[in-house]
């Protein structure tokens, strides 16, 4: 049997609560460490990373998790329903998931947690955790939620609350995520084609010029300008596609693109 069955969380003071994290690569190393320095009792668990320093190391998930007024699961989608089953986290608790993975994941951890009395917060890290720990902006939903933002929020974690199902941050961050990585990726499929043509550092020259002068106004012009002009960009695309072709840079994005103005153009014909 578990040495407490139910934890009562004590108002925001955090401090006065063990917190558990399982986790401790290098973002839940920087996640503990900046509980750590808050003057938080942390204990930790993981089976493969080092110690961290001012953390209480842990046999096990749920050892680590027992008695802790919030638990976080600092991890990978692809162990994050074991990490959850094995923390066994008790009546009052809040599991904190901040794993990456679709809204349908995080139902599914909210099922399990929930299960014993248990509250569920789906978290989606909004930043680059090395360099922000503790303090990386936060989106965060589930029964839990709430909860959440008043523990961590008085130790100046940019958190905020989204809705009360588990999902909703995880949609949001990879709403965000297929137009940050899709820009990414743009950029160097521009570049390599740049490259093999002999002038990328024009082209860096003239991204970066790009990104110097953004503003609203120019997602409205590429939104708007994509759907009246879909039928001269669909032809701009197949000629950017066949060019990177010949540079032997294979078109992945230039493709795709293409493939977006012609459902624009069939739609601004069916209208």
């Amino acid at each position: 049997m578990r040495q407490s069955d139910t934890v009562v969380l004590m108002g925001d003071k955090i401090v006065d609560n063990p917190v558990a994290v399982l986790g401790l690569g290098e973002a839940g190393a920087a996640i503990a460490q900046g509980l750590v320095a808050a003057g938080v009792d942390v204990r930790g668990f993981d089976p493969v990373a080092g110690d961290v320093e001012g953390v209480t190391r842990a046999g096990s998930a749920a050892a680590a998790a027992d008695g802790a007024a919030l638990v976080m699961s600092v991890n990978s989608a692809a162990v994050a329903r074991d990490v959850a089953r094995d923390a066994s986290p008790a009546a009052g608790q809040l599991y904190a998931d901040l794993n990456t993975g679709p809204p349908s994941l995080k139902t599914e951890l909210a099922r399990v947690v929930e299960a014993s009395g248990a509250r569920f917060v789906d978290v989606a890290l909004m930043g680059p955790v090395p360099g922000n720990g503790l303090r990386t902006p936060a989106l965060v939903s589930g029964s839990g939620a709430v909860g959440y933002a008043e523990l961590l929020g008085p130790l100046g974690v940019p958190v905020e609350v989204v809705g009360h199902e588990a999902g909703q941050a995880a949609e949001r961050k990879l709403l965000r995520s297929v137009f940050m990585k899709g820009i990414a990726a743009a950029a160097i499929e521009s570049l390599a084609a740049a490259r093999a043509a002999g002038c990328e550092e024009w082209l860096h020259g003239e991204l970066a010029h790009v990104f110097e002068g953004a503003s609203p106004a120019l997602l409205d012009r590429l939104l708007n300008g994509s759907r009246i002009h879909a039928a001269r960009r669909v032809h701009e695309m197949r000629a950017a596609s066949q060019m990177l072709a010949d540079l032997h840079v294979e078109p992945r994005i230039s493709e795709a693109a293409r493939g977006w103005l012609e459902q624009l153009e069939a739609e601004a014909h069916v209208g």
